[in-house]
């Protein structure tokens, strides 16, 4: 059997891994990528930790995460496919685009 700490650090990093991609990229869907990313790794340590409780309300919250994710995914690209349709190189220090 692993051991809790072994996910827990595994989700640690991919959450940092996550949080670097954010701060160090300009590029929307390689930043949304990286939100991606950490909504994972937050999910890791649930199960984890749900796993280590025998408890399901990790799972269950785990599940709605991952709803309120693909609802993110859903409109977050449809956003960025607009403005990619508009301009072909999006910064995203350019928040001019988002004015009515």
């Amino acid at each position: 059997m692993v051991p809790i700490g072994y996910y827990l650090v595994l989700s640690a990093v991919l959450f940092v891994i996550g949080g670097v991609g954010v701060l160090s990229r300009r590029n929307p869907l390689q930043m949304f990528m990286a939100v991606e990313l950490m909504w994972n790794a937050v999910n890791l340590s649930f199960v984890a930790f749900a796993r280590q409780y025998l408890d399901m309300a990790g799972h269950i919250f785990v599940f709605l995460v991952i709803t309120v994710a693909a609802a993110e995914v859903a409109i977050g690209l449809a956003i960025i496919v607009m403005v990619f349709r508009k301009r072909e190189h999006v910064d995203v220090d350019d928040l001019s685009l988002m004015k009515g």
